[in-house]
């Protein structure tokens, strides 16, 4: 479904990205780890169409995003849910919601994407009415990641999900993403939490430095000595 291939991006001097590869099958978690200041988030927001690229390609269902408007990725079914939320906070959850419904593909299943969110996330469907820049962060979170369920995606980026989170929001909030991947929706994820995330993936990038170091499957990747040792705390990998 999304393909990346030698993709570079500069901040002037400073080099984010210098040939970064991978690629994301249909139906497939994949997660992105790496320390602070690794790329990351320069990855997923280069494939949002946030940030310019300096060089190589990104091509979604065979087709390269080069010349295509940020806009238009949307349009496309490709929904990002940034690092730091990006919610409106001043609007109801039900005005944020519905906001992210606001592509032409996902407008005739508003209300079905609605229904399923809130199966999802109950939390949202009780406090429909609350105005979201009073929440908590992990209630906020939900909110990003229903608005961007909202549009119908193809694709989901998540920008580091569990971010600022208690242990046991951000429990809640993976126990929400192992659901979505079981719908079959793909999903790109950035995280720090490498345990949990590795427990959800299928396939997994090591990012170091703004290029990627090592891959493979995630359930390989726990039990890979070099792994655990700078992902994991040093400990061999237990599902949360």
């Amino acid at each position: 479904m999304l393909e990346v291939r030698d993709l570079r991006v500069r901040y002037g001097k400073h080099v984010a990205l210098e040939g970064v590869s991978l690629k994301v099958g249909a139906g497939q978690m994949v997660a992105i780890l790496g320390a602070n200041g690794a790329g990351k988030s320069s990855l997923l927001n280069a494939i949002a169409g946030r940030i310019p690229t300096q060089g190589g390609d990104i091509a979604f269902e065979g087709q390269s995003l080069a010349d295509v408007p940020t806009h238009a990725l949307v349009e496309r079914g490709i929904a990002i849910v940034p690092e730091g939320r990006g919610i409106f906070p001043a609007l109801t959850v039900a005005d944020n919601l519905s906001l992210g419904a606001i592509p032409e593909r996902a407008r005739a299943s508003a209300d079905g994407m609605r229904a399923d969110v809130f199966e999802l996330f109950p939390r949202l469907a009780e406090r429909r009415a609350q105005i979201a820049g009073t929440m908590s962060g992990g209630e906020q979170q939900m909110v990003a990641i229903g608005r961007a369920l909202m549009s119908a995606p193809k694709l989901l980026l998540l920008d580091e999900p569990s971010l600022g989170l208690a242990p046991i929001v951000a429990k809640e909030v993976f126990a929400a993403l192992k659901r979505i991947r079981d719908t079959g929706l793909t999903v790109l994820v950035v995280e720090q939490n490498a345990r949990a995330t590795l427990a959800l993936a299928d396939f997994a990038y090591l990012v170091e430095a703004g290029r990627v170091t090592g891959s493979g499957p995630a359930a390989e990747l726990r039990s890979d000595p070099a792994v655990v040792r700078a992902f994991l705390g040093g400990a061999m990998a237990s599902e949360t």
